[in-house]
């Protein structure tokens, strides 16, 4: 009988293991589903996520050089543009592809191996791998043209980089929710981010607008995140930081956006 109980024991033992393994292999299977049909069923399509930052921070630094303004901080209009177009387009990615991978994904669900919080994770984590890569392209371009990408306040502006994933999580996993109950979510939602970015403070420095105007522009957490990640490379600016309120952004869209995984995404599954 001793005997019987000490061979079960390597046994139990292993189980986890193999269980580990099962939901990595989940996961990798999802995230290479993810990045395969992104952009016409293609692995290459998951550079243009890559490339959008590059496009986005070209376009506004062409765009002040042609009408011959200089840049609004700084001496560069390309790190003025970067710094507005990096954290608020990598925000608007995570939270509007978690909400489009939940539908793409929703057959695999009904498997037993798969669940939702399987499906977001999955595609969060690929979205973050697509932001470290196009924020490694952006700082790649700017050495090339002979600047200096490194901010002075390095911990400053990581630290809006990874609220701008933060919030993106946290927003998208409400997205997730409320597209599975109205699934014309997905269209609404786009007209919103464009009236995020636009208000973001990506083309323009919050700060000059009348301090009336500004002080209303400064509930859109996304603009004092763009703020934040400017600090770090310019900490003379007339910026004041609310760290309490984004921090309160954050855990309020990862409360309120798993609760609703609880009810709505089980109820769904």
């Amino acid at each position: 009988m001793k005997l019987a109980n000490h061979e079960r024991e390597p046994r139990a033992f292993a189980a986890k293991p193999d269980h580990v393994d099962a939901y990595l292999r989940v996961l990798s299977a999802l995230m290479l589903r993810d990045m395969r049909t992104r952009f016409a069923g293609s692995y290459w399509g998951y550079l243009v996520q890559v490339v959008w930052p590059v496009s986005h921070m070209l376009i506004i630094a062409f765009a002040l050089a042609i009408r011959n303004i200089p840049a609004p901080f700084g001496e560069s209009s390309i790190i003025f543009a970067a710094t507005g177009a990096v954290p608020t387009l990598v925000f608007q990615y995570i939270s509007r592809e978690i909400m489009k991978g939940i539908l793409i994904n929703k057959p695999l669900t009904y498997y037993p191996q798969v669940r939702s919080i399987d499906v977001m994770f999955s595609r969060v984590l690929v979205e973050i791998n697509g932001s470290f890569m196009g924020v490694v392209l952006v700082f790649l371009i700017i050495y090339a043209i002979g600047l200096d990408p490194v901010p002075l306040n390095i911990t400053s502006a990581i630290f809006g980089y990874i609220c701008a994933i933060l919030l993106g999580i946290g927003v998208g996993s409400i997205n997730v929710a409320i597209v599975q109950v109205f699934p014309g979510w997905v269209i609404g939602y786009v007209l919103i981010g464009i009236l995020i970015y636009l208000a973001s403070g990506v083309m323009f420095m919050p700060n000059d607008f009348p301090e009336h105007i500004y002080a209303i522009m400064k509930w859109n957490p996304v603009l004092q995140i763009v703020e934040l990640v400017r600090l770090g490379y310019d900490p003379n600016l007339p910026i004041t930081i609310d760290y309490l309120y984004i921090f309160l952004w954050i855990l309020g869209t990862f409360t309120v956006g798993l609760l609703l995984e609880r009810t709505i995404g089980r109820r769904g599954n």
